[in-house]
């Protein structure tokens, strides 16, 4: 059974990334508006019934925007921490809101997500990872350092999101005041492409097929340079970069007979009302 992903969007205007097999999905993150999230993933083929839970990583508004909205207007599960909750300042049904903690697994259907506690300036951060048939994706962003818990996970996925924010000579000679680079640069703000790079050279799995370039700064950095910068060295590994103005193309793994193309939608195979989303 293969997994599917993709980023619905992926920048400091929102998030919201999609991990599901043939029968369910879930989504990390909901910084997008409902129903900008609606429109984007019927324009992709992908059912929003498919979707069964949402997991959220931290409290930063392009991370949390359309949340309320879509889980209330879909009765959708949310797994959340306490502190992100309370930081959030969000009102989600109760009886629907589930509390994440470091280290914790969660079964959805077939398939298993695990949270981790990350280094970002945020209440209680965590990153995930999306498990099915030992095939695994992982949503790796709004990281500010590489610790011994990304490269562990990392290590373990056939394909990832991963942060590449800032190229380090864009953002030293940029515009940003101080403060603000300083914080980019902390250790709890994001990942450079060079700490990206150099992750993914040292730690990536042997049958890794794809890896998609995240939360890239719309000021600090260039697709076509972290792109590059990538390919140059990735081997059979497909490098792409998730837009921060459109959905990416949906892509499957399969684990070690790892597949390349893109998931195809034909319109045709579709029901009227299984399209008929609003």
């Amino acid at each position: 059974m293969a997994l599917y992903f993709t980023s619905i969007n992926s920048g400091s205007n929102g998030n919201c990334y999609y991990v599901g097999n043939d029968q369910e999905a879930v989504l990390v993150d909901v910084g997008l508006t409902c129903k900008e999230v609606e429109k984007r993933m019927l324009r992709l083929g992908l059912p929003i019934s498919k979707v069964k839970a949402i997991f959220i990583s931290h409290e930063h508004s392009d991370h949390i925007k359309g949340l309320a909205v879509l889980a209330k207007k879909y009765k959708l599960p949310v797994y959340i921490s306490n502190d992100t909750l309370r930081n959030s300042k969000l009102l989600l049904d109760g009886n629907n809101v589930y509390s994440l903690s470091h280290l914790q697994s969660i079964s959805v259907g077939n398939l298993k997500i695990a949270a981790f506690s990350k280094h970002h300036d945020a209440a209680d951060p965590f990153s995930f990872t999306v498990e099915c048939n030992n095939v695994k994706v992982g949503v790796f962003t709004d990281i500010g350092s590489v610790c011994d818990r990304l490269i562990y996970h990392f290590k373990d996925c056939q394909a990832a999101f991963l942060e590449a924010n800032y190229d380090t000579e864009m953002l030293q000679n940029g515009s940003y005041p101080y403060f603000l680079k300083r914080r980019i640069t902390s250790g709890k703000g994001h990942l450079s492409n060079a700490e990206a790079l150099d992750l993914f050279l040292k730690h990536k799995h042997e049958h890794m097929s794809h890896l998609l370039l995240a939360h890239l700064s719309k000021d600090n950095n260039d697709p076509h340079l972290v792109e590059t910068l990538f390919k140059a060295v990735a081997g059979s590994t497909l490098i792409k970069v998730a837009s921060r103005y459109e959905e990416s193309e949906v892509y499957f793994v399969r684990g070690k007979n790892t597949e390349t193309e893109t998931y195809s939608f034909n319109p045709e195979l579709y029901q009227p009302a299984q399209l008929n989303l609003f």
